[in-house]
Protein backbone atom coordinates (compact mmCIF):
# COMPACT_ATOMS: atom_id res chain seq x y z
CA UNK A 1 0.00 0.00 0.00
CA UNK A 2 3.00 2.29 1.17
CA UNK A 3 4.16 1.61 -2.42
CA UNK A 4 1.27 2.76 -4.07
CA UNK A 5 0.89 5.96 -1.81
CA UNK A 6 4.40 6.85 -3.07
CA UNK A 7 3.70 6.56 -6.31
CA UNK A 8 0.80 8.49 -7.03
CA UNK A 9 2.09 10.99 -4.15
CA UNK A 10 5.91 11.63 -5.66
CA UNK A 11 5.13 10.47 -10.02
CA UNK A 12 1.79 11.42 -10.27
CA UNK A 13 0.83 7.29 -11.29
CA UNK A 14 -2.31 7.55 -12.51
CA UNK A 15 -2.00 3.14 -12.54
CA UNK A 16 -1.15 3.13 -8.91
CA UNK A 17 -4.05 5.06 -8.14
CA UNK A 18 -6.23 2.94 -9.97
CA UNK A 19 -4.95 0.42 -7.74
CA UNK A 20 -6.07 2.29 -4.54
CA UNK A 21 -9.22 2.63 -6.03
CA UNK A 22 -10.35 -0.64 -6.64
CA UNK A 23 -8.41 -1.80 -3.69
CA UNK A 24 -11.35 0.27 -1.63
CA UNK A 25 -14.11 1.23 -4.01
CA UNK A 26 -16.64 -1.69 -3.21
CA UNK A 27 -16.44 -1.30 0.62
CA UNK A 28 -16.27 2.03 0.67
CA UNK A 29 -19.67 2.27 -1.60
CA UNK A 30 -21.20 -0.47 0.33
CA UNK A 31 -20.69 1.70 3.62
CA UNK A 32 -21.95 4.99 1.96
CA UNK A 33 -24.60 3.15 1.14
CA UNK A 34 -25.36 3.13 4.67
CA UNK A 35 -26.07 6.16 5.10
CA UNK A 36 -27.54 7.21 1.43
CA UNK A 37 -30.94 6.00 -0.07
CA UNK A 38 -29.43 4.80 -3.37
CA UNK A 39 -26.32 2.80 -4.73
CA UNK A 40 -25.56 5.56 -6.87
CA UNK A 41 -25.29 7.82 -4.33
CA UNK A 42 -22.97 5.94 -2.34
CA UNK A 43 -20.89 5.79 -5.74
CA UNK A 44 -21.28 9.14 -6.40
CA UNK A 45 -19.86 9.84 -2.57
CA UNK A 46 -17.07 7.85 -3.07
CA UNK A 47 -15.64 9.17 -6.56
CA UNK A 48 -15.57 12.81 -4.86
CA UNK A 49 -13.99 11.22 -2.00
CA UNK A 50 -11.65 9.60 -5.03
CA UNK A 51 -11.31 12.98 -6.64
CA UNK A 52 -10.51 14.96 -3.94
CA UNK A 53 -7.98 12.29 -3.07
CA UNK A 54 -6.10 12.53 -6.53
CA UNK A 55 -6.53 16.77 -6.61
CA UNK A 56 -4.67 16.43 -3.29
CA UNK A 57 -2.36 13.82 -3.88
CA UNK A 58 0.99 15.39 -3.08
CA UNK A 59 -0.53 15.13 0.93
CA UNK A 60 -1.00 11.38 0.74
CA UNK A 61 2.22 10.47 2.57
CA UNK A 62 1.08 12.45 5.75
CA UNK A 63 -1.86 10.64 6.35
CA UNK A 64 -1.70 8.12 8.76
CA UNK A 65 -4.10 5.30 8.29
CA UNK A 66 -5.33 5.86 4.80
CA UNK A 67 -7.98 3.11 5.23
CA UNK A 68 -9.42 4.85 8.49
CA UNK A 69 -9.14 8.66 6.31
CA UNK A 70 -11.51 6.69 3.44
CA UNK A 71 -14.22 5.98 5.72
CA UNK A 72 -14.46 8.69 7.45
CA UNK A 73 -14.18 11.02 4.24
CA UNK A 74 -16.68 8.67 2.26
CA UNK A 75 -18.94 9.02 5.58
CA UNK A 76 -18.60 12.90 6.19
CA UNK A 77 -19.19 13.14 2.43
CA UNK A 78 -22.13 10.52 2.80
CA UNK A 79 -23.43 12.68 5.61
CA UNK A 80 -23.07 16.16 3.32
CA UNK A 81 -25.24 14.78 0.66
CA UNK A 82 -27.96 13.23 3.16
CA UNK A 83 -28.23 16.54 4.20
CA UNK A 84 -28.59 18.01 1.06
CA UNK A 85 -31.20 16.04 -0.32
CA UNK A 86 -32.85 16.36 2.90
CA UNK A 87 -32.92 12.81 4.28
CA UNK A 88 -30.80 13.75 7.51
CA UNK A 89 -30.89 10.91 10.12
CA UNK A 90 -29.96 12.13 13.50
CA UNK A 91 -28.25 9.68 14.69
CA UNK A 92 -26.45 6.63 13.57
CA UNK A 93 -29.24 4.43 15.43
CA UNK A 94 -31.32 5.55 12.61
CA UNK A 95 -29.18 4.20 9.82
CA UNK A 96 -29.84 0.83 8.12
CA UNK A 97 -27.11 -1.51 7.80
CA UNK A 98 -26.99 -3.82 4.38
CA UNK A 99 -24.69 -6.93 4.74
CA UNK A 100 -22.18 -7.33 1.86
CA UNK A 101 -21.37 -11.13 1.19
CA UNK A 102 -17.84 -11.17 -0.32
CA UNK A 103 -16.17 -14.50 -1.94
CA UNK A 104 -15.81 -16.82 1.16
CA UNK A 105 -12.66 -18.20 2.34
CA UNK A 106 -11.83 -21.72 2.25
CA UNK A 107 -12.76 -22.19 5.76
CA UNK A 108 -15.83 -19.97 5.67
CA UNK A 109 -16.66 -22.10 2.13
CA UNK A 110 -17.74 -25.10 4.69
CA UNK A 111 -20.27 -23.63 6.51
CA UNK A 112 -23.11 -24.89 4.72
CA UNK A 113 -25.77 -22.68 3.12
CA UNK A 114 -28.36 -23.96 5.73
CA UNK A 115 -25.65 -22.24 8.54
CA UNK A 116 -25.42 -19.13 6.19
CA UNK A 117 -29.13 -18.53 5.99
CA UNK A 118 -29.43 -18.72 9.67
CA UNK A 119 -25.93 -16.73 10.77
CA UNK A 120 -27.30 -13.54 8.10
CA UNK A 121 -30.95 -13.81 9.47
CA UNK A 122 -29.41 -13.16 13.12
CA UNK A 123 -27.42 -10.25 11.94
CA UNK A 124 -29.93 -8.58 10.05
CA UNK A 125 -31.86 -8.92 13.62
CA UNK A 126 -29.52 -6.78 15.65
CA UNK A 127 -29.93 -3.59 16.02
CA UNK A 128 -29.15 -1.24 13.23
CA UNK A 129 -25.59 0.56 15.02
CA UNK A 130 -24.77 -2.92 16.53
CA UNK A 131 -25.10 -4.24 13.17
CA UNK A 132 -23.29 -1.66 11.68
CA UNK A 133 -19.98 -2.16 14.36
CA UNK A 134 -20.22 -5.53 13.41
CA UNK A 135 -19.87 -5.30 10.24
CA UNK A 136 -16.97 -2.95 9.96
CA UNK A 137 -14.98 -5.16 12.49
CA UNK A 138 -16.01 -7.97 10.79
CA UNK A 139 -16.54 -8.10 7.18
CA UNK A 140 -14.49 -4.93 6.71
CA UNK A 141 -11.67 -6.15 9.08
CA UNK A 142 -11.36 -2.92 10.91
CA UNK A 143 -9.73 -2.45 14.12
CA UNK A 144 -11.91 -1.46 16.94
CA UNK A 145 -10.07 1.76 17.31
CA UNK A 146 -10.41 2.50 13.68
CA UNK A 147 -14.33 1.99 13.89
CA UNK A 148 -14.07 4.70 16.81
CA UNK A 149 -12.26 7.32 14.57
CA UNK A 150 -14.81 6.37 11.93
CA UNK A 151 -18.03 6.33 13.74
CA UNK A 152 -16.89 9.22 16.02
CA UNK A 153 -17.67 7.22 19.16
CA UNK A 154 -15.75 6.07 22.41
CA UNK A 155 -13.10 2.25 21.56
CA UNK A 156 -15.30 1.31 24.66
CA UNK A 157 -18.81 2.16 22.67
CA UNK A 158 -17.47 -0.46 19.77
CA UNK A 159 -16.58 -3.11 22.75
CA UNK A 160 -20.08 -3.12 23.82
CA UNK A 161 -21.70 -2.98 20.67
CA UNK A 162 -19.46 -5.93 19.74
CA UNK A 163 -19.41 -7.96 22.86
CA UNK A 164 -23.78 -7.28 22.46
CA UNK A 165 -23.53 -8.17 18.78
CA UNK A 166 -21.89 -11.74 19.60
CA UNK A 167 -23.83 -12.58 22.67
CA UNK A 168 -27.27 -12.07 20.26
CA UNK A 169 -25.79 -14.03 17.53
CA UNK A 170 -24.38 -17.08 20.03
CA UNK A 171 -28.01 -17.46 21.15
CA UNK A 172 -29.43 -17.06 17.86
CA UNK A 173 -27.46 -19.47 16.07
CA UNK A 174 -26.76 -22.47 17.66
CA UNK A 175 -24.18 -24.69 15.50
CA UNK A 176 -23.89 -27.67 18.53
CA UNK A 177 -27.06 -29.43 16.57
CA UNK A 178 -25.81 -29.56 12.88
CA UNK A 179 -28.03 -29.03 10.13
CA UNK A 180 -29.77 -32.10 8.46
CA UNK A 181 -27.70 -32.45 5.41
CA UNK A 182 -25.38 -33.65 8.26
CA UNK A 183 -27.26 -36.67 8.92
CA UNK A 184 -28.28 -38.11 5.70
CA UNK A 185 -25.57 -40.06 4.50
CA UNK A 186 -25.41 -40.84 0.44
Amino acid sequence: MQLLIERIARYNDQLAFRQLFLHFCDRLIHFAGTFLSSREEAEEAVSDVFIKLWQHREKLPEIANLQTYLYKAVKNTALNYQARIKHIYTDIDHISVKINAQAPSPEEALISRENLQQIEQAVNRLPPRCKLIFKLVKEDNLSYREVADILDISMNTVNVQMSIALRKLGKAIDLSHPPSFYLSKK
